[in-house]
């Protein structure tokens, strides 16, 4: 992580691009340190949400190249399932999006949504929305850290 801090905001749109995909990491820890290392604020929140964003939209491509068989055959999982997995993505849609900010089922729920081939569009603005307002909140918490602690 102390590498990526080093490349200043490139650093943080690829850390945060990673944290998206399956590579476990923080995208939270590196807003916070570009902006504890003096960042400027509209510049840290975009570049967080952009590159998350576009990890999440990754996954989703990566669902989407997805096929049953292989799923059925490599990883052993009944039809049965499979068909019931679907119909929960089909209830909630494109709506799960908004939740793929969430640490560890965030990845999955891009993944799903991309597997059951949700619609991308509505897939694709419901993750920005989501991946934004969690970065905003850190933004304002820090923020208010900041003043509270008086630096």
């Amino acid at each position: 992580m102390e590498y990526l801090e080093h490349l200043g905001y490139l650093g943080l749109f690829l850390g945060s691009f990673l944290a998206a995909t399956v590579v476990p990491f923080s995208a939270d820890a590196l807003l916070v340190a570009m902006l504890g290392l003096g960042g400027n604020v509209v510049w840290t929140l975009s570049v967080a949400t952009l590159g998350n964003w576009l990890g999440s939209l990754t996954t989703y491509w990566i669902g989407h190249l997805g096929k049953w068989d292989f799923i059925e055959k490599y990883f052993r999982v009944k039809p049965e399932k499979l068909e019931k997995q679907q119909a929960t993505i089909n209830k909630y849609g494109s709506w799960l999006a908004l939740f793929t900010w969430l640490p560890i089922v965030g990845d999955v729920f891009a993944l799903a949504l991309g597997f059951y081939r949700v619609n991308f569009y509505k897939s694709a603005a419901f993750m920005l929305i989501g991946k934004f307002l969690r970065f905003l909140f850190w933004v304002i918490l820090f923020s208010k850290a900041k003043v509270f602690l008086g630096f």
